[in-house]
């Protein structure tokens, strides 16, 4: 994807500043102030990276079926959104249509620049009802290391995060044979005790999943598993923030206590980005999708049946209830899992950075994407 130069002049998302960048063979070359810049409603951020989401647009990566055709059209569509960069989020199942998904897409996606890899969610998580999610009993088990070498051998490496719960006896052993091959071990979906806990953060673990959701609706007040991952001061920590999976009390307290460490996730399903209405999906079954992006069990409000927002609107949501800055919610969606993962994007808008940049507006309702690059190739550009 190496180009000729390129310009792009707007206003830094951080520094505020009208700027003039120059991208060559996909890195920026100069960021120079550009005072005589009319483009003032013109954000030059960094790409947004989404470390967890499950389909988009009507595009479900957990059934057999998305052919080439179907995941060009997904990326065209997160592209549209801000995003430069995702990992395609499988969940619990048996290992045969794990295997069978993971061997099929990792030959289609291998050489997209757009994934990274793939997180696995399960399927060694919590049996319990309420930790367990919407993730399927009969496919739950305890961590296998052999299992998951065969899925990482058909996903031909690209495995790169995997959410487990720390109390099978397997996880701590697990966990650092994991982390050893460079994946990536989150607690998520689990109804550990804080030594299990404990004991696979010093093991490696480094992530929480969706921290807050996945959980017992009702909880011991003082020792639980929220508070020991709130507390330890070595897991970062991702939010599901479009405003229905934690409520703003909570996301505050988050962003207080985990700061440059909590990062947004959209875990978006195939519904996000589809109009109101009854659907009948693969995982969840009967569900009604509202107008405010809320996705509940058809006639039980009171149980979600997914995320149905993209990660932009994560970012907007959290800019316009005040629970932080713009320039720290971009980076929460951007250069904070870049960095988390490793990745070249990880330094943002600077001189020798990799140019995955994403250009929005501003208007009452937040941020609209106007234009979007992956190292220096424009990649979308909104049409009026």
């Amino acid at each position: 994807m190496m180009n000729a130069k390129v310009a792009i002049k707007g206003i830094h998302y951080k520094t505020k500043k009208p700027i003039s960048l120059v991208i060559h063979d996909g890195k920026i070359t100069s960021i120079v102030d550009d005072y005589e810049n009319t483009e003032q409603n013109r954000i030059i951020a960094p790409g947004l990276v989404d470390i967890q989401i499950n389909g988009y647009k009507g595009y479900d990566f957990n059934i057999s079926g998305m052919d080439e055709r179907a995941w060009k059209k997904v990326i065209e569509e997160l592209i549209s959104v801000g995003v430069t960069t995702f990992y395609p989020t499988l969940i619990t199942n048996s290992y045969n249509h794990l295997q069978s998904l993971f061997k099929a897409y990792s030959e289609i996606l291998v050489s997209n620049p757009v994934i990274e890899g793939f997180h696995l969610e399960g399927p060694y998580i919590s049996p319990q009802d309420g930790p367990r999610g919407a993730h399927s009993r009969k496919h739950v088990r305890r961590p296998d290391w052999e299992e998951f070498c065969r899925l990482q051998e058909a996903a031909s490496g690209m495995i790169k995060i995997i959410t487990i719960s720390p109390e099978h006896p397997e996880a701590i052993l697990f966990t650092q044979k994991a982390v050893a091959t460079g994946v990536k071990v989150a607690i998520g979906h689990t109804a550990a005790t804080s030594e299990q806990i404990d004991g696979v953060v010093k093991a490696g673990a480094s992530l929480s999943t969706h921290l807050g959701n996945g959980s017992h609706a009702t909880l011991p007040r003082h020792d639980n598993y929220i508070w020991d991952q709130l507390a330890n001061d070595r897991l970062f920590a991702t939010v599901i923030a479009d405003g229905h999976h934690l409520p703003n009390n909570l996301l505050n307290v988050f962003q207080r206590t985990k700061g440059r460490k909590m990062m947004i996730v959209s875990d978006s399903v195939m519904l996000a980005g589809l109009p109101a209405g009854d659907y009948k999906t693969e995982v969840g079954g009967e569900v009604t999708l509202m107008d405010n992006g809320f996705l509940h069990l058809k006639g039980n409000p009171k149980v979600f049946a997914g995320s149905a927002q993209h990660i932009l609107h994560g970012v907007n949501y959290l800019v316009n209830q005040g629970i932080c800055t713009l320039p720290e919610a971009i980076e929460k969606a951007s250069v904070l899992p870049s960095t988390f993962m490793g990745l070249a994007e990880k330094r943002g808008i600077k001189v020798g950075a990799s140019a995955d940049i994403v250009v929005m507006e501003s208007s009452d309702k937040g941020l609209n994407v106007l234009e979007t690059y992956k190292r220096g190739t424009q990649i979308f550009k909104r049409t009026l």
